[in-house]
Formats: C-alpha cells, sequence, structure tokens
C-alpha cells in the first residue's frame, strides 16, 4: 500500500511539474528600481560581496550598481536577481 501512495504522488508530483513547464515563458518580467539590493550570480572579486546596491540604469539591460567593499560596476541584467 505504502509503495501505491509513493507512485501516486510521484505521478501527481510529474503531471504538475509538466503543466507548469508548458506554460513557462523564459522571460524575465521584473522592473528593477534605483537603491534596491540585488544578489550578484558571481561577486567581481574573490572578496566581494555577492549584493550590490542599483544606483541608476544605464540601458535596457544595463545597470550601473555598488559593491561593498569593491566599488561601483556596471551589471547585465543577466548578471543579478532579486
Amino acid at each position: 500500500m505504502s509503495s501505491q501512495i509513493t507512485d501516486s504522488a510521484a505521478q501527481t508530483a510529474l503531471a504538475l511539474e509538466r503543466a507548469i513547464a508548458s506554460g513557462w515563458k523564459p522571460v524575465c518580467h521584473i522592473t528593477y528600481n534605483r537603491d534596491a539590493w540585488v544578489k550578484l550570480l558571481h561577486p567581481p572579486s574573490e572578496y566581494g560581496f555577492n549584493e550590490a546596491k542599483l544606483l541608476c540604469q544605464e540601458s535596457n539591460d544595463t545597470w550601473v550598481a555598488w559593491v561593498p567593499e569593491y566599488g561601483e560596476v556596471r551589471l547585465d541584467k543577466s548578471q543579478f536577481y532579486c
């Protein structure tokens, strides 16, 4: 009986995963604002912080940001997240 419940739960989870994946669109519609803190995918140095404060938007895809203990950097939207 236990294996039947496990199989049923696995099938339900797989069906849910497929339903979500079928409607997923790989486009980010997040709007970032000045003074927001964001997480960096890759810190600018080995000892740099993994967060940055957005200072101003340079273009549709790039921001000027400040990283503590490092300084000012230019970040592409693909380099950070909320």
